[in-house]
């Protein structure tokens, strides 16, 4: 209990006292004339009140990713929580702070446009292709998650409500319609009362777990974990079929930790800020407060089962994370309860779907500069959406993989962006560029030895990862001395 503790507060002193340092590095101008001042357009271009904001962002960048990700992470064992903490101070509160620094100061516009304004063409060309590649892998999981969830209630038994197809379709019905309506017709009015679900229903979890669980994890356990001749038999079992956690437990557990998909949305809300010294409290905050969220969730995955992880994996084989979800809601919060929470579950990821997908047609409009007609919001919005209805059809694991993948891959794309503006500046670089370096080696030892990738074994991907990373920090430290080097 005291080690879950111990997480939450890492956390809350890391906003506390890292933020401001990150923030003084960055450059904030609180008399600077926002992009929501200067382009308001009544679509996408609309103030926003500093404490919606930050709702609307955690409920966008939460989803499921920092519910769904830790329970399969927590197969890894208590270590899930050390990537969580140090991830999320280290990497990915970071990489949000940049990400909406980046977009606010550069006209609310998205990733590819910044990138193609701070590096070239070409790597705007290729964020272009990681940011939608990444958005509609995003919107296709956040459709098949919450279909499965909800057609899985036992009180939609044995009616329509029970078919896959027809949730597929309500909320693709329901993403048309929030894609293409003025930010302040949906998102704006019900967003900031889901983010308080949100957090109600991870309070309620939490507090259930720490009364009841039978298997709450003690500091023994970390050092257990490295040390397996004093390791209790259940807990030997963490790693799913032997696999090592370098580097996947850092790609199945993203969301909560370190989260590209999380850039890919800062347009939404630098388009309607009202003040650049908010960037902090809703980015920064927002992700502070996922990865609490993050750590509720490992703990349940870690703790809630009387048969442990071999329990946890049973489970997740019969019906993946949903499964588990509802396990645990109804175990420690009575059939109300948990029905309750697996609706809220439910919610979420359709909530960061639909913003997806609205992210994934501003990137598009932005990149071409396709006028903001309903015409041609309408031609985006409806080959997108009849598109990722046939990619629900895949398995589900296969198209996680590949969100996984492309997010690890595009946090560590804008971490490096993020160095560059740094560096531009001339002030510390090094809060983004050392975990821009970290990100580099899980990104190229996972796509070396996974299938999706080139399949090669951990004793060779690992290294050439690792020498991949090594370079880039390399290359990096010999033009700092060279910008030092130059007089002022």
């Amino acid at each position: 209990m005291l080690i879950f503790f111990i997480c939450i507060a890492l956390l809350v002193l890391a906003f506390k006292f890292y933020a401001p340092f990150v923030e003084r590095q960055a450059g904030i101008d609180p008399n600077a004339q926002t992009p929501q001042a200067r382009f308001n357009d009544g679509v996408d271009y609309v103030e926003v009140h500093p404490l919606k904001a930050y709702l609307i962002q955690f409920l966008n960048v939460a989803g499921v990713g920092p519910i769904f990700g830790p329970i399969l992470g927590a197969l890894y064992g208590p270590v899930a929580l050390v990537w969580i903490v140090l991830g999320n101070i280290i990497g990915g509160a970071v990489h949000d702070y940049f990400s909406g620094v980046l977009s606010i100061k550069e006209d609310g516009k998205s990733l590819p446009e910044i990138a193609g304004h701070y590096f070239n063409i070409y790597f705007k060309g290729l964020m272009l292709v990681f940011t939608a590649m990444l958005l509609f892998f995003v919107g296709v999981v956040f459709i098949m998650s919450p279909a499965g969830l909800l057609s899985n209630l036992d009180m939609f038994e044995g009616t329509i409500l029970a078919s896959n197809t027809f949730w597929v379709l309500v909320i693709l019905g329901y993403y048309f319609l929030a894609t293409l309506l003025p930010i302040d017709k949906i998102i704006t009015k019900l967003y900031p009362l889901f983010g308080l679900l949100m957090i109600v229903m991870t309070l309620s979890i939490a507090a259930a777990l720490l009364f009841n669980a039978p298997h709450l994890p003690v500091a023994n356990d970390f050092f257990a974990y490295f040390d397996h001749s004093h390791y209790h038999e259940e807990l030997l079992k963490p790693n799913p079929n032997g696999l090592p956690v370098w580097p996947l437990l850092f790609v199945t557990i993203t969301c909560g930790a370190i989260s590209g998909f999380h850039s890919t949305q800062a347009p939404i809300m630098a388009r309607c800020l009202t003040n650049e010294k908010y960037v902090r409290p809703v980015y920064y905050g927002a992700m502070m407060s996922e990865g609490i969220v993050a750590c509720v969730w490992a703990l349940a995955g870690i703790a809630a089962f009387p048969g442990g992880y071999a329990e946890l994996k049973s489970i997740l084989d019969a019906g993946g994370p949903g499964l588990v979800v509802n396990q645990v809601a109804t175990t420690y919060l009575g059939v109300a309860g948990g029905v309750m929470a697996i609706i809220a579950v439910a919610v979420f990821p359709i909530t960061s779907g639909d913003t997806a997908f609205r992210s994934l047609r501003l990137t598009i409009i932005d990149a071409f500069k396709i006028p903001q007609s309903i015409r041609n919001r309408l031609f985006l919005a409806v080959p997108i959406l009849v598109i990722a209805y046939f990619m629900t059809k895949i398995d589900f694991s296969l198209v996680w993989r590949y969100f996984a993948f492309s997010n690890m891959l595009l946090s560590t794309s804008v971490l490096w962006l993020a160095t560059k503006y740094l560096f531009d500046r001339g002030t510390i670089h090094w809060i983004v560029s050392l975990p821009a370096t970290v990100g580099t080696a899980v990104t190229i030892s996972y796509i070396a030895t996974a299938g999706i990738g080139l399949g090669l074994e951990l004793s060779l991907s690992n290294p050439i990862g690792i020498a991949t990373a090594i370079i880039c920090l390399v290359g990096l430290i010999i033009a700092d001395k060279k910008r030092r080097a130059v007089p002022a």
